[in-house]
């Protein structure tokens, strides 16, 4: 019997033990700052910055990296002037930068243009779209500068896709359309 007391004693003191234990929060914290970050709000005021903003504008006369200003207005004037202008990408990347161009064309062109640029793209022939031309169209007369102005600025129904892609891959869309072009009209 004695025995027995002595493990009921020690069950319960193991049972008030553990019942005063909350599993939600620790006991102790070596470094709360880890564990509490400190969050801002993007449009919250902070004490710590000018202006007492977080999210603030850029500096003045800068860009965005990876964005090369488009020194053509969108104007067909501007158009024109794009017409002489020769592609910034390194000729002896060609291969890479025409891979890298279909995959791209293949996401945002084809849906409309046909992934041979014949204009029978997928909206075309369900006919959600209408009026889409082929590259080969010897009235158009489309050169590569005129093709990253299209894709920089937009033509009629077609939207800009200056937000979408950043200049290198506009300048890879338009060198594919160009050999989309000179397939077509073999």
């Amino acid at each position: 019997m004695n025995s027995f007391s002595k493990i009921g004693i020690v069950f319960g003191l193991l049972l008030c033990v553990t019942a005063c234990a909350d599993k939600n929060s620790p006991n102790y914290q070596y470094m709360p700052n880890m564990y509490e970050p400190v969050g801002y709000e993007a449009y919250g005021e902070v004490d710590f910055l000018p202006n007492r903003q977080e999210a603030m504008a850029p500096p003045a006369n800068t860009i965005s990296r990876g964005w090369i200003p488009y020194g053509y207005e969108n104007t067909p004037e501007g158009k024109e002037l794009a017409r002489i202008q020769k592609s910034p990408l390194d000729s002896l990347s060609m291969e890479e930068d025409l891979a890298v161009g279909g995959q791209l064309y293949t996401i945002y062109c084809a849906i409309c243009h046909g992934d041979k640029g014949d204009g029978q793209g997928t909206l075309v022939k369900r006919e959600k779209i209408l009026g889409v031309p082929k590259y080969s169209d010897p009235a158009r007369n489309i050169t590569i500068g005129t093709t990253y102005h299209t894709i920089h600025y937009g033509l009629n129904s077609m939207g800009s896709y200056a937000s979408q892609m950043n200049t290198k891959e506009m300048w890879q869309v338009s060198e594919y359309v160009m050999k989309l072009k000179q397939d077509l009209t073999k």
